[in-house]
């Protein structure tokens, strides 16, 4: 068995590493008071490489491994949660891309990998979350175009986005009946609203409301009712994503945290010295390795090409419940500095604690544990 990474993987994950340290830490709290995260930020993460891992090489894109995904938003989320959703939604579109759309699809490559567009995923709905399979948006076949009429909701970038991946009912019901279908968002019939969400507020998470807006039948991503199949092959994968991003916060505010108890003193000696802080950090140090190995064990598992959905759901489940501990104890270690905006603490457990429900709640990731391990025939529905 080898855990270390490649030198390859070593030298993209010190590149990352300071660039997270350099560029995106020291601006993490700015998107977050409502300063709109500009387009030429967008640009830099293009410029290093984390909006084409998954793409193509003749796109530009790198063709990174599901591992070398995992380190970039392990790296990523040391320096800024949130754009770790940039990365992680883009790797959903290449992935679709790549294994259903046609030729003419590819167009949306290039401007995927250079930052030039910035693209949504919008599948859950009011009445449809982690039921997914009962989607109501409908798209209506009217000679080459589809009119689509519905709304989703809790969708990431949905006030920042310029194209989305929008799921649809094509057919009948349940998930054969749904497909993709390719929204430009300024397209009349579309309008959007953004929540006030308490954490990810970069991300502009929102509703798209669709009102008879008329999208050519070209725009479909591969063929008509496997939509449901091409969100699930999306999740499955991004879900150990989702776990190193949450771990990358987490460490880093541990590491804030072990460099503050060093220094604050308390009855005469460093708080460090008292097993009540120090145990404290041996244990959240331990559970956050072992969501990491976890996660990239899953993400090695999907390498290889063997089966990795249980290890995936595990992952998403264990990583956000146990970064959001950490970093709450961190908050508490702190003392009332901790409880403070000057500290990214408080941001990074508002914004990682969304992430405790998105691409599927801890219950639905149970679920999905159970479904692997003791079969279908024990699933409650």
């Amino acid at each position: 068995m080898e855990f270390a990474f490649t030198p390859e993987e070593e030298t993209y994950r010190a590149t990352l590493r300071r660039f997270a340290e350099r560029r995106l830490l020291p601006n993490y709290a700015r998107w977050d008071r409502g300063e709109p995260f500009p387009r030429e930020e967008v640009k830099a993460l293009a410029e290093v490489g984390l909006l084409g891992l998954r793409a193509p090489a003749d796109y530009g894109g790198m063709e990174a491994s599901y591992v070398q995904c995992g380190i970039a938003a392990e790296e990523v989320g040391r320096g800024d949660f949130n754009c770790t959703l940039f990365l992680q939604i883009n790797n959903i579109w290449a992935e679709m891309l790549k294994l259903a759309g046609p030729e003419a699809q590819r167009q949306w490559f290039p401007p995927l990998v250079n930052g030039d567009l910035v693209f949504a995923f919008a599948l859950t709905e009011p009445e449809a979350g982690s039921d997914a399979a009962h989607i109501r948006t409908r798209a209506i076949r009217d000679g080459d175009y589809y009119v689509i009429d519905g709304e989703k909701s809790s969708t990431t970038f949905a006030g920042l986005a310029d194209v989305c991946a929008v799921f649809v009912r094509t057919g009948g019901e349940g998930a054969r009946g749904i497909s993709t279908v390719v929204v430009p968002l300024d397209l009349p019939g579309v309008s959007r609203a953004v929540y006030r969400s308490p954490g990810e507020r970069l991300t502009q998470r929102g509703s798209l409301y669709f009102s008879g807006v008329r999208v050519p039948v070209a725009n479909r991503i591969g063929e008509e009712g496997t939509g449901f199949y091409q969100a699930m092959q999306a999740f499955d994968f991004n879900r150990a994503i989702i776990a190193l991003a949450c771990v990358g916060a987490a460490q880093q505010s541990l590491e804030e945290t072990i460099a503050y108890v060093k220094e604050r003193r308390a009855f005469g000696q460093p708080l460090g010295r008292y097993e009540g802080v120090s145990f404290q950090i041996a244990e959240h140090l331990t559970r956050l390795e072992a969501a990491r190995l976890l996660s990239y064990k899953a993400l090695w598992l999907r390498d290889q090409g063997l089966p990795h959905t249980k290890e995936m759901a595990m992952a998403k489940w264990l990583a956000p419940q146990v970064a959001v501990d950490a970093i709450r104890s961190c908050i508490i270690l702190h003392g009332h500095y901790g409880y403070n905006q000057d500290l990214p603490l408080e941001q990074r457990l508002r914004d990682v604690l969304g992430l405790e429900i998105g691409d599927g709640t801890p219950e639905i990731m149970k679920l999905v544990i159970v479904r692997e391990t003791l079969g279908r025939e024990f699933l409650p529905y």
